[in-house]
């Protein structure tokens, strides 16, 4: 498995991570723990949650942390915080919610340190000033060993980088977003950015939920889509996409390849990519996802990629 840093940090993450969202709540524990094997045996060393995942919320955390007990050394462990697990469940990224967020990971996950705790969702009424040095304490005091955001716009990722300079506490290393050859926003603002900030990315839903499998280009394909309880069918399922992957099942047919090479070259080649987050319920499906990044687009076949797509309206 091939072994990238995160931004211009030290931290080396394999090319593929695995997803845990599915632990405690798609799949029982039995079923985790197969999945979990079978990634560390091919070399996945990046374990993606947060303490928001499962049913109930906080599930995820404590099968993961059961799961990975006595193989702790051996894995780059991300969860993230700022989602209550009851009540309001409007983001909190303040101090108050951090240290608590953080204590309660730490047991569910039994381990003494996180290597990459991240921001899950921007909350507006928390100066970043305020979290930064909240996780900035993290750091220093061994329980974080980086922090990270996910969902966060640039410009507050830029701000969030000229704060952490000037109160001289850590800055984040990398940014998890939605990115895939369906979603490109990200090519627009959010890359530039990180460029200029040292940060890596770390994208999820590479596969768009199933889409980008190829799965639902039959009439009568049914799957997690239609009734996924955030409404991604609703956003992904249009006629335009399904045209969209129409084409692209035809190029990766054209070159001896399935949906899930192209989608998963695709993204683990883009630039500052450090880790492709894909989710598993089956030890074969993290086969496939290991396998599949190793088809090497060339630049020629990016811009055929690129052209096929751009005429879709």
């Amino acid at each position: 498995m091939e072994q990238r840093n995160v931004g211009t940090s030290g931290l080396r993450v394999s090319a593929v991570g695995l997803g845990c969202n599915n632990f405690g709540w798609t799949i029982d524990a039995d079923a985790s723990r197969a999945v979990v094997h079978k990634a560390l045996d091919l070399g996945v060393t990046l374990f993606d949650t947060a303490d928001y995942y499962g049913d109930p919320p906080g599930n995820s955390e404590s099968v993961l942390g059961a799961l990975i007990e006595g193989e702790r050394d051996r894995i780059v462990l991300t969860t993230k915080f700022g989602v209550p697990l009851v009540g309001d469940r409007r983001p909190n990224n303040s101090r108050h919610y951090i240290l608590k967020a953080v204590e309660a990971s730490l047991r569910r996950l039994r381990t003494d340190w996180i290597d990459i705790y991240m921001i899950h969702w921007p909350d507006a009424s928390t100066p970043m000033e305020e979290t930064l040095r909240a996780l900035g304490d993290l750091v220093r005091s061994g329980k974080v060993r980086y922090i990270a955001c996910s969902n966060l716009a640039p410009w507050r990722m830029v701000e969030a980088r000229w704060i952490a300079r000037e109160i001289g506490t850590d800055a984040f290393i990398a940014a998890q977003n939605e990115y895939n050859l369906l979603h490109r926003d990200a090519e627009r603002d959010l890359v530039p950015a990180l460029q200029a900030c040292g940060m890596g990315l770390i994208p999820y839903y590479p596969l768009a939920s199933g889409l980008l499998t190829g799965k639902y280009l039959s009439d009568n394909a049914t799957g997690r889509l239609q009734s996924n309880f955030l409404k991604l069918g609703d956003r992904l399922l249009t006629p335009a996409n399904i045209e969209r992957v129409r084409r692209l099942d035809a190029f990766a047919r054209e070159h001896g390849r399935s949906m899930l090479e192209l989608a998963m070259g695709w993204i683990a080649a883009r630039p500052l990519v450090a880790s492709v987050i894909a989710g598993a319920t089956r030890p074969d499906q993290i086969e496939s996802n290991v396998a599949a990044i190793g088809w090497q687009l060339s630049p020629e076949q990016c811009a055929e990629i690129d052209r096929r797509l751009e005429e879709v309206k």
